[in-house]
């Protein structure tokens, strides 16, 4: 898997082949063919447009354009934040779907970053055994990440999404430009997800994020399409030779979530962004890979350096290691209690561990938080 330059004409359609739930990925600055795209993935002319107060600017227009088409169109929007990934929310998406007779091909369009997919999929996937799926992510994050690859849930007390399902949709529509208006944090937050693509699968990526910081920062068009449609086919790739991770190569994509799970359970949903999260993960997941010796103190610093390029937190908070350590156990990709890692080998690839002493996770969040608060 190989990256292009970020300068060099790429591909901005992706297709994801999983044989009967193919789909395509359009990747796009303005919607000039959103009704085509739509109109192209559905039988009906039924859809329930899902977005929050956030994205409401975005999904009203999507919406107008459909209903001038001739779909009748239901437009629900929730509260923002993390908290909505409930199943108290995806009730009250039940209940709108019932009100307005959602039937097998009703379409539900997702329009919003990562809770709003995760939520609206999961609503999808289960309403009536599974109903049509359109992602529209309207942050970097769920553009590059969330969208792409079937994965939908809820969170719950015990832990981020152990609650979900695989439901493949029926089709993504990216538009970046909707970057444009998206708050700079919540734009960084996403560029987590872009690096950790480069330290997984593409080092050729890596470096290109290495040389052109100031311009994804500063948002340059056609350099953020490029980027959105390279991670999108790395994404791809990894999905259609694993779809629901009965192999154990999609697990790879999981790499700094382990900590970052954590890290949000503690820290409370919210407190620090999802790609937050993950950046702060991956800098403690590649530490955790020098005490097993797999890369050298060099594969790590790039990593840190680079992110904090991207202005993005690169150690935990004051959080208690105990606590931190309880979350990791109670995580759905721990078997039988056993902690399991995605952890680097070098710049480009990674791999999956389940015999990580607990001791080394403790003594690698020891070294990252202050001894004050390493307790427990």
């Amino acid at each position: 898997m190989r990256s292009e330059s970020l300068h060099r004409c790429a591909t901005m359609d992706v297709h994801v082949n999983l044989g009967p739930r193919s789909y395509d990925i359009a990747v796009r600055s303005g919607a000039a063919e959103f009704v085509p795209f739509v109109r192209q993935r559905t039988k009906g002319r039924r859809a329930f447009v899902v977005t929050d107060h956030n994205a409401r600017r975005h999904a009203e227009p999507l919406a107008a354009l459909l209903t001038a088409d001739g779909f009748h169109i239901d437009l629900v929007a929730l509260p923002p934040g993390e908290d909505q990934k409930s199943l108290e929310s995806a009730s009250c998406l039940y209940d709108a779907f019932a009100a307005g007779r959602a039937d097998r091909t009703a379409l539900v369009v997702a329009v919003g970053g990562g809770v709003i997919g995760d939520l609206a999929g999961f609503v999808a996937a289960t309403w009536c055994r599974g109903v049509p799926l359109l992602m529209v992510p309207t942050t970097l994050l769920a553009m590059v990440d969330s969208s792409v690859g079937g994965k939908v849930g809820v969170n719950h007390a015990a832990g981020k999404n152990l609650i979900g399902a695989f439901h493949q949709p029926v089709g993504v529509w990216i538009d970046t430009a909707y970057l444009d208006t998206l708050p700079p944090r919540e734009y960084r937050s996403g560029l987590a997800e872009v690096v950790k693509y480069g330290v997984i699968l593409d080092p050729e990526l890596f470096i290109d994020l290495e040389n052109h910081v100031d311009e994804i920062l500063g948002r340059d068009p056609a350099v953020v399409r490029r980027l959105v449609a390279r991670c999108c086919r790395l994404k791809a790739d990894v999905v259609e030779r694993d779809e629901r991770e009965e192999t154990g190569l999609r697990a790879i994509l999981n790499y700094g979530h382990t900590f970052a799970h954590a890290f949000e359970a503690v820290g409370g949903y919210g407190s620090w962004l999802h790609g937050e999260a993950v950046a702060a993960g991956m800098v403690c997941a590649s530490k955790l890979a020098e005490r097993r010796q797999l890369v050298d103190h060099a594969t790590t610093e790039r990593q840190r350096e680079l992110l904090e390029a991207f202005q993005l937190p690169t150690a935990p908070k004051r959080w208690d290691v105990g606590r931190l350590l309880d979350a990791m156990r109670g995580d759905k990709k721990a078997v039988a209690g056993r902690l399991r890692f995605v952890l680097p080998k070098r710049l480009g690839e990674v791999a999956l561990f389940d015999d990580v002493p607990e001791e080394h996770v403790r003594a690698v969040l020891e070294e990252m938080i202050p001894p004050t608060q390493a307790s427990g």
